[in-house]
């Protein structure tokens, strides 16, 4: 990959993490919609959570992109081939969607500690903040879904 200034850098890297979280949206609505057994009501309820919280984040994410004056990537084709993520088909184990979406999570967490990283050497504090609270939050959301996986 070549390098361009810290701002191009910067805007990639929140490109990189705007296709994640559409990704695992996705993902997620997934699992929510296919999930059966006996977590069922607890996971469809969780997913049903990140999903919109993703919903949400994702449109947080865009704005900042265009209020830096860079353009926000889109389309189901190029959101899939940005986010490069493992996508899975239904059905699965309650736990294998488990499994399939915390991997999902802790490829987006590292993508979003890396646009936090560009932020700070661009000296852009507010996509620094905004990358790490993404970063809390999935952080947080990777160690639900792996209590649940302790069960």
């Amino acid at each position: 990959m070549t390098q361009g200034t810290p701002q191009t850098d910067l805007a990639a890297a929140l490109n990189q993490v705007l296709a994640d979280s559409y990704a695992l949206l996705a993902l997620t609505h997934l699992a929510h919609w296919n999930v059966e057994g006996p977590g069922f009501f607890a996971l469809h309820t969780a997913f049903q959570t990140q999903y919109e919280e993703l919903f949400t984040a994702i449109d947080e994410i865009a704005e900042r992109i265009r209020a830096r004056g860079a353009y926000a990537v889109g389309g189901l084709q190029t959101l899939a081939q940005v986010a490069q993520m493992e996508e899975f088909a239904a059905p699965l184990a309650q736990e294998d969607y488990v499994r399939r979406l915390a991997a999902a999570h802790e490829k987006l967490i590292a993508d979003a500690i890396r646009a936090r990283d560009l932020a700070a050497l661009a000296g852009d504090q507010e996509s620094q903040d905004l990358m790490i609270n993404r970063v809390t939050l999935h952080q947080k959301t990777l160690w639900m879904l792996r209590s649940f996986l302790k069960g």
